[in-house]
């Protein structure tokens, strides 16, 4: 089948929506579909060094970059609009990530124009934590496009039960299914030596290595790390916290200002984004990986942690907590920082328990987390969206092409 998927921007500041985006194309296209992505150039303040308005293929992905215009809040495209409107109709099912965006309204609506099935994918804005925040806005918008979007559209995808059961009062009783994120385990089978990131780090040595590793935003829960951090050095005095990923609105320096107030100038610190082979030395080298967000629909970066078998902290507001904690992958707690610090500590006092931990996060990624298995999973979801569809307008399905 031809799928396109609508997504706002695939630089890697974006973090894991634009990471799970790419990658679930991609996943697509190796069982013999036609995928295509279309998205913006937009980087942050700046722009991607790529080719735009015309097709670049990456892992068998056709994307498109259109060029990002102001308001670049909305990461608006005339151009992507355009393409939309032209090119819409040679597609046999649209898939549009997150909410409240230019690319959602203008999909949604040509979607429905030229009766093509679409799903929205709201990747965690329906959280009643982030559905309250910037209400107004969304509201405004919610009036004008987005309550249609989601009224019309043939199903919502969430990653996790826990996503759709916090989005139900928000969704008009729209259809949904769950499948989940997920990464290739291949890429992280060869990481780089052992010590390769730690030598470039002064005072890390031998030291425990607590790694947090994602954008430095608010809903992050930094605020808890800062104070969990320094009740669990006050125990391990032979820890160092790293921050590794994109500062988003200059956030970093509210939270190296709750580092410098809690006496850990010189045990903490912040690394920046890091990608690639650079990424990978970061993760060989951790020794236990947190997350106390007090809001995620998944978590990208938990499950990339738990393939390189590092056992992980997380809160009970990232939504695979449950399934970790189940396969004895990582431990939970409030959003509490005395909460968040009993189990850091639980695991840094017990060595064995680290390591066996680690040992199980690793194989829960391998048994529940591997695109290809997700990718059929999503197919089935495609294929009976098509089959309704064609079953509604009167005509008898044939199915669609296997490959």
């Amino acid at each position: 089948m031809k799928i396109l998927h609508v997504i706002a921007n695939l630089a890697p500041r974006y973090g894991g929506p634009a990471k799970a985006g790419l990658e679930m194309s991609s996943a697509l296209a190796r069982l013999g579909h036609d995928v295509t992505i279309f998205t913006t150039n937009q980087d942050g303040a700046g722009v991607l060094d790529v080719p735009v308005n015309k097709p670049v293929v990456q892992d068998g992905v056709t994307i498109r970059y259109f060029p990002v215009q102001f308001p670049k809040f909305w990461r608006t495209s005339s151009s992507m609009a355009k393409a939309l409107r032209e090119e819409m109709r040679q597609y046999d099912i649209v898939h549009i990530h997150s909410i409240y965006l230019f690319h959602g309204m203008v999909a949604g609506h040509y979607a429905r124009k030229y009766k093509i099935p679409y799903i929205i994918r709201p990747h965690g804005t329906l959280d009643p934590v982030m559905y309250a925040r910037h209400r107004y806005r969304k509201k405004v918008m919610e009036l004008l496009f987005e309550n249609r979007n989601i009224r019309k559209a043939d199903a919502l995808h969430y990653t996790t039960e826990e996503e759709m059961i916090l989005a139900r009062p928000y969704v008009f009783d729209s259809p949904g299914f769950v499948v989940p994120n997920g990464l290739n385990s291949a890429d992280y089978s060869q990481l780089p030596a052992e010590g390769t990131f730690r030598s470039t780090i002064k005072g890390l040595g031998t030291k425990k290595m607590i790694l947090f590793l994602g954008r430095v935003n608010f809903k992050k829960g930094l605020d808890i790390l800062v104070q969990s951090f320094r009740i669990v050095h006050r125990q391990h005095p032979d820890s160092m916290l790293i921050i590794a990923g994109p500062d988003d609105d200059n956030y970093a320096k509210k939270v190296q200002g709750w580092i410098d107030e809690a006496g850990l100038t010189e045990h903490v610190k912040f690394i920046g984004m890091v990608t690639g082979e650079a990424k990978h030395a970061v993760l060989r080298d951790a020794d236990m990986f947190v997350l106390p967000s007090y809001s995620e629909n998944f978590g990208i970066s938990v499950i990339e942690a738990m393939a390189c078998g590092i056992p992980v902290v997380i809160s009970d507001k990232v939504n695979i907590w449950r399934e970790i904690v189940a396969n004895e992958a990582g431990l939970a707690a409030p959003c509490d920082p005395e909460a968040f610090a009993g189990q850091m500590s639980a695991l840094l006092s017990d060595p064995e328990r680290l390591t066996r931990t680690g040992e199980k996060a690793e194989q829960m990624v391998k048994d529940y987390y591997e695109w290809d298995s997700i990718s059929r999973l999503l197919d089935q979801q495609y294929r009976h969206i098509l089959k309704d569809n064609v079953s509604a307008a009167g005509t008898p399905w044939m199915g669609v092409t296997d490959v």
